[in-house]
């Protein structure tokens, strides 16, 4: 499963709920899980920052108050295929993170989400998801290679 966002509060009386999304691909969804339960999406709609989702077959606000707060999820085999050279976080945490001269910095801890670009966390250094210093992502052998620019770690 993945997070693909979090139920922050309900809409109007139609049983339609708010979700803040973790995606850009949310309007594509058609089935999705809150608190393991599988529900089906009648239709997806945004205001400003918020996905409105109107669940298939609940028209009443009470069955709905319930998933305040929680997350939603969809089935992995359910998230459409990325464009090359860009990659879902859940394939990255984890994967060996080593320099162009095979020193090996650490497992990448975390991806933080900037206006600019990504930062990738190894232990303490951030390194730029960046072409100049990200050089090669190799999911399938779970190991990147990176350019360490001067003054940088």
């Amino acid at each position: 499963m993945m997070e693909i966002g979090k139920v922050v509060n309900t809409f109007g009386i139609k049983g339609e709920i708010k979700v803040l999304p973790y995606v850009s691909y949310m309007e594509k969804v058609k089935t999705i899980y809150i608190a393991k339960k599988k529900i089906e999406v009648e239709k997806i709609r945004f205001q400003k920052n918020v996905a409105i989702i109107k669940i298939k077959g609940i028209d009443d606000i009470n069955l709905v108050e319930e998933y305040i707060g929680q997350t939603v999820e969809m089935e992995d085999e359910d998230a459409p295929k990325l464009p090359k050279g860009t990659y879902y976080i859940k394939d990255l945490i984890g994967i060996d993170v080593v320099t162009e001269e095979g020193e090996l910095l650490g497992k990448l801890d975390d991806v933080i989400t900037t206006g600019a670009n990504d930062v990738y966390q190894v232990g303490k250094i951030l390194l730029p998801a960046i072409k100049e210093v990200i050089k090669d992502v190799d999911l399938e052998n779970k190991k990147m290679i990176v350019h360490i620019i001067k003054g940088l770690i």
